[in-house]
């Protein structure tokens, strides 16, 4: 028996993989949170699909590290990571890296919860949203503009509306699975 899926997941395990065990789902682990703001800008101005098959040597490269490490990277560093073609050689983007877990530690050192910071956006509530077709669901909307102009202001890169909606999306403040989809429901009951 198949189980139905968002329309925009390919039969690419990996894509299958992430979109049944990780998109829309709350999240609230620093860590994670972290690592889906730096690929979303990674992302920008390619496919999700492109990331995710670059993940594990991002994780190898950063986020294996804590966030306090990678914001001690060097420019050399950085600039040695680029030449790994397991990793978008963009060298703005992997510096954007760095610079947004030194944004993340200026946060923690003024004492700011930083998972319940980005939660406040959405008042620590799922924004359920009806998708009847993915290619009619938001790309950005006024939260996701106004959370990209917060992290802006706090020193984050490459993050602009569309990007933070996508990673609104990714850890769950948005539920965007098609009403068809079997784990638009799911979401719905876990996060409530």
């Amino acid at each position: 028996m198949s189980i139905s899926r968002c329309t925009w997941c390919s039969n690419d395990p990996l894509y299958i993989a992430y979109h049944d065990h990780e998109w829309g789902k709350a999240c609230h682990d620093e860590a994670y949170l972290f690592e889906m703001l730096c690929l979303e800008a990674q992302q920008a101005g390619l496919s999700w699909i492109t990331v995710l098959k670059k993940r594990d040597c991002y994780r190898q490269h950063f986020f294996q590290y804590s966030i306090a490490q990678i914001a001690q990277f060097s420019d050399a560093e950085l600039q040695h990571k680029q030449q790994d073609a397991g990793l978008i050689r963009h060298l703005a983007k992997l510096t954007a890296i760095r610079d947004n877990a030194i944004a993340w530690q200026r946060l923690k050192h003024d004492q700011v919860d930083v998972s319940h910071w980005l939660w406040s956006f959405v008042q620590q509530q799922t924004i359920h949203n009806t998708v009847l077709d993915y290619r009619q669901a938001a790309t950005h909307t006024v939260i996701s503009t106004t959370l990209s102009k917060a992290l802006k202001k706090n020193g984050f890169k490459f993050l602009g509306p569309t990007s933070c909606y996508a990673f609104m999306q990714a850890v769950g403040m948005v539920n965007d699975h098609e009403n068809h989809c079997a784990f638009k429901d799911i979401q719905e009951r876990t996060s409530s």
